[in-house]
C-alpha cells in the first residue's frame, strides 16, 4: 500500500524522476515530528507520533511526506479542507503555519535511503548553480511520495532546496 493510494489529497504535483524544476508549494499547515540527529537516523521514530494524531483527528492523509534531513524531522501537509480538524500541539506533535514557498525540485525513483537522496541533492544543487535566475537560500530536505510497504524500485522521491531570484551582484 502506498501513502499515495491511502492519501485524498497532494501538496503540490510530483517532479517527474531524473528532471530538476524550480516550483511554487502553497501556503499551508503542516504537522512535523523531530527526531534525534539526522532525519536517516531517527526516520523509524517519527512516522507514528504523525499517523496517530492525524488518526485521533480524523485528518485525512496527504502526500508528499517532507524529511527535514539535517533537523531530523518529519512532516505532514494538512490539506485546506481539513485545518478545521487541527487541534494544535500535541505531545512531539508540533502544527506549524508556512508561507508559500518557492524550492528547486529534482525527482528520482529508488529507495528512501541515504545514499539516494545524497546523490538526489548533489544533482539538484549542481543544477541549482547553473541556473542564472536563482539562489538556494536554505537547506535541501527530502520529499517521499510512496508508504513503507512500496517496493523500493516503485517508490518516487525529491530533494527540494529553497531558492529565490538571484542578486543582480553576482
Amino acid at each position: 500500500l502506498s501513502l499515495t493510494a491511502m492519501a485524498d489529497e497532494q501538496a503540490s504535483p510530483p517532479t517527474a524522476a531524473g528532471t530538476s524544476e524550480v516550483k511554487v508549494l502553497p501556503a499551508g499547515v503542516l504537522l512535523s515530528v523531530r527526531g534525534q540527529g539526522e532525519y536517516f537516523d531517527s526516520a523509524n521514530n517519527l512516522f507514528m507520533p504523525l499517523f496517530r494524531y492525524i488518526s485521533r483527528h480524523d485528518i485525512a492523509m496527504t502526500v508528499p511526506v517532507e524529511a527535514r534531513v539535517r533537523e531530523a524531522a518529519m512532516c505532514f501537509w494538512v490539506a485546506e479542507s481539513q485545518h478545521a480538524k487541527v487541534a494544535g500541539n500535541e505531545g512531539a506533535v508540533v502544527v506549524e503555519r508556512i508561507p508559500e514557498r518557492r524550492v528547486a525540485s529534482r525527482g528520482a525513483r529508488g529507495s528512501y535511503s541515504r545514499s539516494n537522496y545524497e546523490r538526489t541533492r548533489d544533482e539538484l544543487l549542481q543544477w541549482v548553480s547553473t541556473q542564472p535566475g536563482i539562489e538556494a537560500t536554505g537547506d535541501p530536505y527530502a520529499v517521499f511520495w510512496n508508504g513503507p510497504f512500496t517496493p523500493w524500485f516503485v517508490k518516487r522521491y525529491e530533494v527540494h532546496v529553497p531558492v529565490r531570484p538571484a542578486s543582480a551582484s553576482r
